[in-house]
């Protein structure tokens, strides 16, 4: 039977162009998205922008053009980002598309025909960008917490949900299911909040046009935090029964809209009747002690790094500077570090030494036992728990002792002083070192992997290749250097 595995990044807002911020959630995403591949598991792998509400109404405007045309040229934005990051989705969805329009309405549609809608008349203070509403308990200077913005008071008549209704079950639910929200601190943010007593969600806007309308009153739109949540369910043609294959997902995003992907969506879920999805938060990106946002303008253009650098570098980069799920800082100096230290001094010097050593002195390397004092130290147990665990900065730096033992057997070993079959059996062990690192390396920098794969003359890339002693010969053809090292 196959395994089936359904990740999703959050949907990006194209209010403004992205960031490294986007481009850090969407890599860390597709990182375990094809682990989860090279483990065998058929993947569905969604991502998207979010286009409709207020904010997107006010900035197409500003900028001289209808919401359609508005949000369409920023979504291909966000399209070419994912190219050029070599992020393998299956799925990106627009939610001005019509079949989400069909899944949306459906669902809110479905929790009103339950009895958890009802109309009434609600007076907030609003905050365009967060597109939420907040207490004055929450504002920091009087203006919204996370944009730093005024807020606008806003009244009319609404819809709600009933979310106050399902605060029992949501503190049980987490509290019994510690899986659901990842890392643990971010849980208890959550657990914390719930002490509080839940307020119903309006989840209408009679003043916002650029939305899908209810079901059961098209004079109004829908609250686009309520409607953008349902894409996940767009991707994978809920409520048809293929639907049932994939769900429930696991949801990447980011730590600023962890409330809404917990608290509403799992009340949502929950009064469809169906199983909660679980949620991995990723932290921010810091630049100049500041976080990343598409209003700050701070930080490099991820498209311009990495053409400057490539994008496996920039994807090496982020992973293993940032541990997941904590905030991390980025500068292009330490990038410049990781790039001429690790890949082009570790991984790109070993491929270079081993495969000139084969090229220059063998025509063909035959099969020999494995050197078990170098094999040992591939731990491909541990690397496949951390990665299970969302602990994918730990299992990089895992790999990455490995490719450092192969360096360090190269110099003990002093391979270039050795010659005929003593020369061969080290090479054979170290090119079978270099095809198994080269696999479990795919996910974080896959242009590299293929490359490293070309000059061995190997394509195979499944979890049971990823054994010492597999192949039986090798045929080398040394290719260029996988990492110039930056002088600058």
């Amino acid at each position: 039977m196959v395994k089936i595995f359904f990740i999703t990044t959050a949907i990006d807002y194209p209010s403004g162009r992205f960031h490294l911020g986007h481009a850090y959630e969407k890599i860390t995403t597709d990182v375990l998205a094809r682990w989860k591949r090279f483990q065998g598991y058929k993947v569905h792998f969604s991502t998207g922008t979010d286009c409709h509400g207020l904010k997107i109404e006010r900035a197409a405007a500003k900028a001289g053009k209808t919401p359609l045309d508005f949000v369409t040229e920023l979504s291909d934005g966000f399209k070419e980002l994912c190219k050029v990051l070599n992020i393998s989705y299956d799925d990106f969805v627009m939610t001005i598309e019509p079949r989400h329009k069909v899944v949306a309405q459906y669902v809110i549609n479905q929790l009103y025909e339950k009895g958890d809608i009802y109309k009434g008349n609600y007076e907030g203070l609003y905050c365009v960008d967060c597109e939420n509403y907040y207490t004055e308990k929450d504002l920091v200077n009087n203006r919204c917490p996370v944009h730093k913005s005024p807020v606008e008071l806003l009244k009319e008549e609404s819809y709600f949900f009933k979310l106050s209704k399902y605060q029992d079950f949501l503190i049980m639910y987490i509290k019994s299911h510690p899986e659901s929200i990842w890392p643990e601190k971010k849980r208890n943010e959550i657990l914390n909040r719930l002490e509080q007593p839940l307020r119903d969600l309006s989840i209408s806007r009679k003043s916002v046009t650029w939305g899908i309308p209810l079901p059961f009153d098209a004079s109004v739109s829908e609250f686009v935090w309520v409607e953008a949540l349902n894409n996940y369910l767009t991707t994978v043609h809920y409520p048809d029964k293929e639907f049932q294959s994939y769900w429930p997902a696991v949801h990447c995003i980011g730590s600023d809209i962890v409330w809404f992907h917990t608290v509403i969506w799992f009340s949502i879920l929950k009064s469809l009747e169906l199983k909660m999805p679980k949620v991995m938060v990723h932290g921010f990106i810091n630049f100049k002690g500041e976080k990343l946002s598409k209003s700050s303008n701070l930080g490099s253009d991820p498209i311009a790094l990495s053409e400057r650098y490539g994008s496996d570098a920039l994807r090496y980069f982020l992973i293993r500077e940032i541990p997941f799920g904590d905030d991390g800082d980025f500068s292009e100096e330490a990038l410049k570090n990781r790039v001429n230290n690790e890949l082009a001094n570790d991984l790109g010097n070993l491929v270079s030494r081993v495969s000139a050593l084969c090229e220059k002195n063998f025509k063909e390397i035959k099969q020999y036992p494995i050197d078990e004092k170098l094999s040992s130290k591939f731990d491909l147990a541990k690397i496949s728990a951390l990665m299970d665990s969302y602990k994918i900065h730990d299992a990089l730096s895992e790999i990455w002792g490995f490719v450092k033992a192969c360096n360090k057997h190269v110099n003990d070993e002093k391979l270039w002083e050795l010659e005929g079959k003593e020369q061969e059996k080290h090479l054979y062990t170290l090119l079978e070192s270099i095809r198994v690192s080269a696999l479990v390396l795919s996910p974080f920098i896959p242009e590299t992997s293929e490359r490293i794969f070309k000059q061995l003359g190997k394509t195979s890339k499944k979890r049971s290749d990823a054994v010492f002693g597999k192949v039986k010969s090798y045929k080398i053809k040394k290719g260029e250097i996988l990492f110039k090292k930056i002088i600058s």
